[in-house]
């Protein structure tokens, strides 16, 4: 019946909609992929390591921005496979790169209320939160990757 339910809602998208749908869910599981092989074999594909890109809005899109966050959202939902913050933030900085805007990863660990270690991942393209923005205030960022367009 779910099944059902979600053709429904992608058959009444317009076309434009539709493919940026399928691009996110295609990007989703792709960095699902991703994050299951040994981090040190794909650090490279995550941009320049502890560095940032720009604050500035100037060169910055921000209705594709929105755009893409809004559809890797939507899309985690309906993904079979776990679509948590590493795997949205990864998915949004590729589709953001396939749009030639710069991105960057931030990676961040905090202890939870059993004293426990946990991480975050959040991406932000210029000074717009693109994922993770609503938990990365608890963090303190260990990492940075910067994804510059070129």
């Amino acid at each position: 019946m779910r099944f059902v339910r979600i053709l429904k809602l992608i058959c009444s998208l317009d076309m434009t909609t539709m493919l940026l749908f399928l691009e996110a869910y295609t990007f989703l599981g792709w960095a699902r992929i991703l994050k299951s092989i040994r981090f040190t074999k794909v650090i490279d594909m995550f941009g320049l390591q502890m560095d940032e890109t720009s604050i500035s809005p100037l060169h910055i899109d921000r209705r594709k921005v929105s755009s893409v966050a809004s559809a890797i959202q939507t899309m985690s939902r309906y993904t079979p496979w776990d679509s948590k913050c590493l795997v949205r933030a990864l998915a949004a900085m590729k589709m953001l790169e396939r749009r030639k805007i710069d991105s960057t990863l931030y990676l961040g660990t905090a202890k939870d209320e059993t004293g426990s270690m946990i991480a975050h991942a959040w991406l932000r393209s210029g000074p717009y939160y693109v994922s993770g923005a609503e938990e990365m205030k608890r963090f303190t960022v260990v990492g940075t990757f910067a994804k510059k367009a070129i």
